[in-house]
């Protein structure tokens, strides 16, 4: 063999080795060696009883993952009887746990829901990680849960170390699972996930076996994006550099890394101001979709983590695409932003089959790019034949207006547009129009004189903020001004709604302090503050009157969370 014959090949090995390395692993190669039907399921029944023609059934079964064994925590129901049911899987969100949800039981579903947060708290049953796989744990007292990182601070070097990984491979074992129940009809089987259950979704819509996905929340975006702030909107926009994990887990483990493989029909239902990720970067997703996968969405309004209003589709959607009922399903609106005749940005919105349309919804927003930052409007908009118009008054024609639009189609369905954007000024001669108002309401009307806050709804329909910063919490100045200034001998009084007691500071012009216990409930609750309950700091004396107060501000105590917390209908009373 001759010397240069040598060195050539040695160059070629040299070069492969180089373009191997700068590979970064794409869903098809990390998972191509994952089988989730290998290995006895060692099924072991905890509990299993019939009660009111319901069958329900808790188990541990076994899950092969990375040459380690896994016992899996399942709930299984059906009703008595059922043969050739539709198959559910139920996918619970962050440190949450399976529940069966009911409604598609009585329906004649099968579901199956399963644990996979892991070891926390005194819970009896739980899914039991190997000590090799403990980040599968969610809890940091047993993990801690691995994603671009290792628990030392390093960058990942493999997919196969993250947390995701075990969580992905877990809910297909369950789905293996799930297809071998006598009820079920394993050519009909779908899946929902919660929160970070509808982040899960997006690995799982790739396994050929599902027909169809429901992710509420959980598109992803959320490493590298959302935790280093890189808004899409931002102005300007930059990327800074990702670290070599960041890069591995963006390419391979991330939820929007397995969208362009989804084979299933997959429903996307999110809250405008989820502080899970920006929803339009979800929304941007679908043009990755493959052809012929159908998809669709629906984004609440000023939903925080939360989507009651939209949440029938995800039972049209399962119904039509796993069970093969007829249902129509509207094709995907035509939305967009231009300038009015007078200069004014407008949203024009084009939905499909405008004959079934029951009512259009409009909202916009101005300037912010963290999406569940944004103060969204309510746009009034006008039917012009099968286009529906809204005008989107501006400040400066040199900022963002944000605008998206939901359908409701007589069907109760809900689609809504895709999210549009654009700087004014780059649309053509346009005015800004918009001036600001003192006649600013800390309730339901507007939260534009409170610093870092989101416009929610809570229970009700009832429209409040929280803060979107725990650690300086949220304040306002518009005491200052007559308008809003208290009346002698008042009281602040203010509703708020809350599901975990956290405790307060409510300070008032800086200096006068008082605790406030925030107690939990599953309803709205009153609470009426006396200037006379607020403490001088400094003189450690009672605050005369509300009348002499120009701001407040709310803080969390240490170990609260204020983001938590939504607030509404702040007034004075005798």
């Amino acid at each position: 063999m001759s010397p240069r014959f040598i060195q050539g090949l040695l160059a070629m090995l040299v070069g492969i080795q180089l373009a191997t390395a700068g590979e970064l692993l794409k869903p098809p190669a990390i998972w191509k060696d994952y089988d989730p039907d290998r290995g006895d399921f060692k099924e072991e029944i905890i509990k299993q009883e019939t009660r009111n023609g319901l069958f329900y059934r808790e188990s541990y079964i076994s899950a092969y993952v990375l040459d380690e064994e896994i016992r899996v925590y399942c709930k299984y129901a059906v009703k008595e009887g059922v043969v050739r049911a539709p198959g559910l899987l139920n996918v619970h969100g962050w440190m949450g746990t399976p529940e069966i949800n009911k409604e598609y039981v009585d329906d004649g579903w099968a579901v199956m829901a399963h644990d996979y947060c892991g070891k926390t708290g005194d819970r009896e049953h739980y899914t039991k990680y190997p000590a090799r796989l403990r980040h599968g744990n969610m809890d940091d007292g047993a993990g801690p849960v691995i994603h671009d990182s290792t628990r030392e601070g390093k960058s990942i070097t493999d997919p196969k170390q993250t947390s995701e990984y075990l969580w992905y491979a877990i809910q297909r074992r369950v789905l293996s699972y799930l297809e071998r129940q006598k009820e079920v009809d394993k050519t009909r089987l779908g899946a929902s996930g919660y929160s970070y259950g509808g982040t899960l979704m997006w690995a799982l819509g790739t396994d050929p076996r599902i027909k169809a996905i429901v992710a509420h929340f959980g598109i992803g975006w959320i490493e590298y994006y959302r935790n280093k702030q890189v808004w899409m909107y931002n102005n300007p926009y930059v990327e800074p550099a990702k670290s070599p994990g960041e890069a591995i887990f963006l390419a391979g483990m991330s939820p929007e890394a397995y969208v362009p493989y989804i084979s299933a029909a997959t429903l996307f239902l999110n809250g405008s101001n989820d502080h899970h990720g920006g929803f339009e970067r979800g929304l941007e997703s679908f043009k990755r979709f493959q052809p012929g996968v159908p998809w669709a969405f629906a984004v609440q309004a000023r939903g925080h983590h939360n989507t009651e209003k939209i949440e029938q589709d995800c039972k049209f959607w399962l119904d039509k695409y796993v069970r093969g009922k007829e249902a129509v399903w509207p094709e995907h609106p035509k939305s967009e932003i231009r300038l009015g005749p007078d200069g004014v940005p407008q949203l024009i919105v084009e939905p499909a089959s405008a004959e079934r349309v029951k009512k259009v919804e409009m909202y916009y927003a101005l300037r912010n790019p963290c999406s569940f930052a944004r103060f969204w409007r309510d746009a009034e908009c006008v039917k012009q034949g099968g286009t529906w118009v809204g005008k989107m008054p501006v400040m400066n024609v040199e900022d963002y207006v944000f605008g998206y639009a939901n359908i409701t189609y007589d069907t109760s369905i809900v689609l809504s547009t895709a999210f549009n954007a654009a700087i004014p000024s780059k649309l053509g001669r346009a005015k800004a129009t918009e001036t600001k108002s003192d006649a600013i309401s800390a309730g339901r009307k507007g939260m534009n004189a409170w610093t870092d806050v989101a416009e929610v709804e809570g229970p009700g329909g009832i429209k409040g903020f929280r803060s979107i910063n725990n650690r300086t919490g949220s304040g306002t100045e518009q005491l200052n001004d007559p308008k809003w200034q208290a009346p002698p001998n008042t009281q602040l009084a203010f509703e708020f709604y809350c599901t975990e007691p956290q405790t307060l500071i409510l300070s008032a012009d800086n200096y006068n302090d008082v605790e406030i216990k925030i107690a939990a409930s599953d309803h709205w609750q009153k609470m009426v503050v006396p200037a006379q309950k607020l403490i001088n700091r400094f003189g450690k004396q009672p605050m005369s009157d509300w009348s002499t107060v120009g701001t407040i501000h709310f803080a969390p105590q240490p170990g609260s969370d204020i983001t938590k917390v939504i607030f509404a209908e702040f007034k004075w009373m005798k």
